[in-house]
């Protein structure tokens, strides 16, 4: 799977992670092992390599006469090691659903067909079980058809398992959304469920240093801190009708990168004045892992997992139609400005 399989287990040692004046050690993404700029610059260059075609922030479009056909393709990530450590792999095919269809929804494809991908070093029929458990509510969720999927046994390969999709998507050539946000535009934004699938990496340092997965959430004494990370990520298929019918201009999917995302709907100054609420979960990782405020939000989604921007004639409908709430707007600028942090 990862390098990071003996992360899996439970937490270190009270004492652990601390500097030599006993404060615990600041933790960043890029110190866990992701360095997401260099990510960025090593899919850059590949598609530069094989001469890409038309592709827009979240998907690759193949044109096929009087619409585009769409492809995007993603996985669970770390958070599998999450699901391997408290035996729990139940909702991780919904994450595998969500981050492909919600890259589409930010392109402005309608998501219509799925295959999965499963490596594994060993057969397990309960763990293909419980991940199709998973795939099938994600399926019905997003409307989607489960095409196929391959399941490769590698024991050379992958140590315990790893899980990714393709998903095809089809939307008319007007329809697709790029870098089109202007200056002048609301931003309504919708909430996330968590973590969803991205940081987890950092999250699962900050949350072990103290604490085992199977301990109770300190926050929420009714589930495990285990269960609290694999919350599965939201799907936003259902916004894609209002979405058209109320003309938005760009739309951002906040995984990784966490707010820097915004700057992906074209460059300007992205203000937000009302953030949605920040789920507890954040909270912990901020303060387990003595996390700054600006590495949170460049590598989480910090409650809010999809962003839209529109004309604010349309903001307020788009918002009432759906549970989005109006959280900003859009000025001349390079930045992202949010909670006294400018991101860029």
């Amino acid at each position: 799977m990862t390098n990071e399989a003996n992360e899996a287990g439970g937490g270190s040692g009270a004492g652990d992670g601390d500097d030599s004046n006993g404060e615990p050690e600041e933790l960043t993404y890029a110190e866990t092992g992701v360095d997401v700029d260099a990510s960025e610059d090593a899919t850059a260059a590949l598609l530069e390599a094989f001469g890409s075609g038309i592709t827009t922030e979240y998907a690759g479009l193949l044109d096929i006469g009087d619409r585009y056909l769409a492809l995007a393709t993603d996985g669970v990530g770390t958070k599998l090691l999450v699901a391997e450590a408290i035996e729990d792999f139940s909702t991780i095919g919904i994450d595998c659903i969500a981050m492909n269809v919600n890259d589409l929804v930010a392109a402005g494809v309608e998501p219509v067909a799925f295959v999965d991908y499963l490596a594994v070093d060993e057969p397990d029929d309960d763990l293909t079980a419980e991940i199709g458990e998973g795939l099938a509510v994600g399926l019905e969720e997003a409307n989607l058809t489960l095409l196929g999927g391959e399941t490769a046994v590698m024991p050379e390969v992958v140590s315990g398992f790893d899980l990714a999709g393709t998903c095809a998507g089809l939307a008319l050539k007007d329809e697709i959304l790029d870098e089109d946000a202007e200056a002048g535009d609301v931003l309504v934004g919708f909430p996330s469920n968590g973590i969803h699938s991205n940081g987890l990496t950092l999250a699962r340092e900050a949350v072990t240093r103290n604490h085992d997965y199977g301990d109770t959430f300190p926050l929420d004494p009714e589930v495990t801190i285990g269960e609290e990370l694999l919350r599965p990520t939201r799907l936003y298929t259902h916004l894609l009708e209002p979405m058209r019918r109320h003309d938005v201009r760009a739309a951002a999917h906040v995984t990784g990168g966490g707010w820097t995302n915004l700057l992906r709907m074209g460059e300007n100054r992205y203000v937000i004045e009302g953030p949605l609420p920040i789920q507890p979960i954040f909270e912990f990782v901020a303060e387990e892992g003595n996390v700054a405020d600006e590495e949170m939000h460049r590598t989480f989604n910090m409650g809010t997992g999809f962003v839209v921007a529109l004309d604010e004639s349309d903001a307020e409908a788009l918002a009432d139609e759906t549970d989005g709430e109006i959280i900003g707007r859009v000025e001349e600028g390079d930045t992202v400005e949010i909670r006294g942090l400018s991101l860029s």
